[in-house]
């Protein structure tokens, strides 16, 4: 028997009714998967630093059919984040999806100046998730109660669990994001909030790009060219998709991703 309309709709853009927040959403895998989400029917909220790039990604999803908000927005900044989540409330509705893709990725110099590298990783990748975390639970404990199931999507790193020589400030930081999570699922599953920790191994963004140092930058970008087959934003973008997708019961609480000639 054919499908009718609505259960046609309903298969091809399966997150509509959902508000989700994407942070780190101006590139690489945020960027996607704001798209993706978007696409699937979801409104989706578009957090980072560089508004520019954001008001682009929101004009193409607005073209494509989708509903999206640029919010130009520092994870660092309690105020700035304030502010972008009760935009997200007042213009997008409750938020019942987030996900946690702010970071960055910096080397460990290790000539007298890795203090910088390391405090401003400190500050993104493990204060400013959990800011993101306080500043949206109470909107995810309250839609878990009213639906049934919200999800929160944290993106750590495959260097949580592995030695990342010259990235060790790095490696620490999303071990510690890592941990977090699942301390973070242990608090909220029992409310049915889902917690889900993704950990990508070498993805095709531009993470890389930001490495200052053109000794390290030159090595990263050899053993990144050595790998054939690598994931792009999309491809994790997807997961993330599928993941929240999943029936109200079933968690997928720690995803690694990693191009299959990674070892």
């Amino acid at each position: 028997m054919a499908l009718t309309t609505p259960q046609a709709a309903s298969l091809a853009r399966p997150l509509t009714g959902r508000v989700a927040v994407v942070t780190g959403a101006s590139s690489g895998i945020g960027e996607a998967t704001a798209h993706v989400l978007a696409a699937q029917g979801a409104r989706v909220a578009l957090l980072a630093r560089r508004g520019e790039r954001l008001a682009g990604h929101v004009a193409r999803i607005e073209e494509a059919g989708g509903t999206a908000l640029a919010l130009p927005t520092d994870v660092t900044d309690p105020e700035s984040l304030a502010a972008a989540a009760a935009d997200v409330r007042s213009r997008l509705g409750r938020v019942d999806l987030v996900v946690n893709n702010a970071g960055l990725a910096l080397p460990d110099l290790l000539d007298g100046s890795a203090g910088p590298n390391w405090q401003r990783m400190i500050d993104v990748n493990v204060t400013g998730a959990f800011a993101v975390v306080e500043a949206f639970v109470p909107d995810l404990l309250a839609a878990a109660a009213e639906r049934g199931h919200a999800d929160l999507v944290n993106i750590s790193s495959a260097a949580a669990r592995t030695v990342l020589p010259g990235f060790a400030g790095y490696a620490a930081t999303k071990a510690a994001f890592s941990h977090l999570s699942r301390n973070l699922r242990a608090r909220l599953s029992p409310a049915d909030v889902r917690v889900t920790n993704i950990e990508p191994g070498t993805i095709d963004t531009e993470l890389r790009d930001h490495i200052e140092d053109p000794a390290i930058s030159a090595a990263v970008q050899e053993a990144v060219g050595s790998i054939e087959g690598i994931p792009s934003g999309r491809d994790v973008a997807e997961l993330i998709a599928f993941t929240v997708g999943r029936p109200r019961h079933v968690n997928l609480s720690h995803i690694s991703v990693l191009p299959t000639r990674e070892a």
